[in-house]
């Protein structure tokens, strides 16, 4: 099999991640960034490459692939561009600022037989891939529960709030594990820095099945916290990827019901093991095996559009529109 070249697009704090990555896969080809500095440094770096400073120039050189890591804001044109160029890409997270441009992309890929791939990586996650199963075969018993807690004093951005920057892994986790739409959305939080961009929120999420789950999300917190929780009718789930092992923890407890009063059970705590291959060269390999046109299955642009639609509900909430 020929490998695979692929060039991408925007060489700034994530896009420099897909860079190193494709570098080992052995499929980097190309970058394409309006900075010099980035682009000699990645030029100097890896000197096989071809790079540039627009995206108009490059599609004379036929590559297989494109992955877009510019701002959120240039992803639906660069997007639309390519695809009527009938390109294969993956588009980092979110892949538009709404859904109505998101449904346009979705639409454009199935007329030009494009596969529109969308950077959810934590679903490539071995941690998340593991809970994924144990749900899956019943260890924890029918789905009850989720919360995450996606926390930090970092990077604070003025063009988005804190949900729509940290909130959409958590989400893109919440619709991989319930496989539904949430019913009913209720997000509150504090615009404490800049008055309408919340830098603190807490997102309820209503699914079938009588479902629940919260996303508390911040970028004013004293300490890095990325905790998920998964609790079921017969065990619970526990990864902290913010914790040092990066543990994935099963416990056997429930609740039983005696003489119509609920009792807690306490069983066994289980440290699961799993793979430790790195989400983004997961997700990257996933990509590059897809581009002979079969069809996304994960992050495709589907689940894209649905995670755009719970930010934009949870917006509305957290505005006071719904």
């Amino acid at each position: 099999m020929n490998k695979k070249r692929i060039c991408v697009i925007g060489a700034g704090n994530w896009g420099k991640n897909h860079i190193n990555t494709l570098n080992q896969l052995n499929c980097l080809a190309g970058v394409v960034d309006q900075n010099d500095t980035k682009i000699n440094f990645f030029k100097k770096r890896y000197p096989f490459i071809k790079t540039y400073n627009h995206v108009e120039e490059l599609l004379d050189d036929n590559y297989d692939g494109y992955v877009v890591a510019t701002n959120a804001h240039l992803h639906f044109e660069i997007a639309k561009f390519l695809i009527e160029n009938n390109q294969h890409l993956l588009v980092e997270k979110p892949l538009t600022l709404n859904s109505e441009d998101a449904i346009t992309l979705h639409n454009l890929a199935i007329d030009n037989n494009v596969n529109l791939m969308v950077g959810h990586v934590l679903l490539f996650h071995p941690a998340f891939q593991k809970i994924k199963s144990l749900i899956a075969d019943g260890s924890i018993g029918e789905l009850q529960y989720m919360y995450s807690n996606r926390l930090n004093h970092g990077t604070i951005r003025t063009e988005e709030n804190v949900f729509w920057s940290f909130a959409p892994h958590d989400i893109a986790l919440f619709q991989y594990f319930t496989n539904s739409f949430p019913q009913i959305i209720t997000s509150r939080g504090s615009d404490a820095l800049m008055d309408g961009i919340h830098d603190t929120t807490i997102t309820s999420l209503e699914y079938p099945n009588n479902v629940m789950g919260h996303i508390f999300v911040s970028w004013l917190h004293p300490f890095k916290e990325h905790r998920f929780i998964v609790v079921g009718s017969k065990g619970m789930i526990s990864f902290e990827d913010s914790a040092k092992d990066k543990p994935l923890v099963l416990y056997d407890k429930s609740v039983k019901w005696k003489d119509g009063k609920p009792i807690t059970q306490n069983g066994s705590i289980q440290h699961i093991e799993y793979d430790d291959k790195m989400p983004l060269y997961a997700e990257l390999q996933y990509f590059i095996d897809h581009l002979d046109g079969n069809p996304i299955t994960i992050n495709n642009s589907e689940s894209a559009i649905e995670v755009i639609k719970i930010l934009e509900l949870a917006t509305n909430s957290l505005m006071g529109e719904n």
